[in-house]
C-alpha cells in the first residue's frame, strides 16, 4: 500500500512538472509565433488533459475524509 502511494505521489509530481513545462511552452509560442493556431490548440488540449489527470491522481492519493 505504501509503495502504491509513493508511486502515485511520484506520478503526481511528474504530471505537475509536465503541466508546468507545457505552460511555459505555450507562453513562449504565443509570444514568439502567435500565428501557429493549430499547434497552440493541440498544446492547450494536452494541458487540459494533464490538469484532469492531476486532479484524478490527487483524488486517489489523498486519504478519504473521516465521516
Amino acid at each position: 500500500m505504501d509503495e502504491q502511494l509513493h508511486s502515485l505521489a511520484r506520478r503526481l509530481i511528474e504530471l505537475k512538472m509536465e503541466h508546468a513545462d507545457l505552460d511555459a511552452l505555450i507562453d513562449r509560442l504565443a509570444h514568439d509565433n502567435p500565428l501557429d493556431e493549430l499547434a497552440m490548440r493541440r498544446l492547450k488540449k494536452r494541458r487540459l488533459l494533464l490538469r484532469d489527470l492531476i486532479e484524478q491522481v490527487a483524488r486517489v492519493s489523498e486519504p478519504p475524509e473521516p465521516a
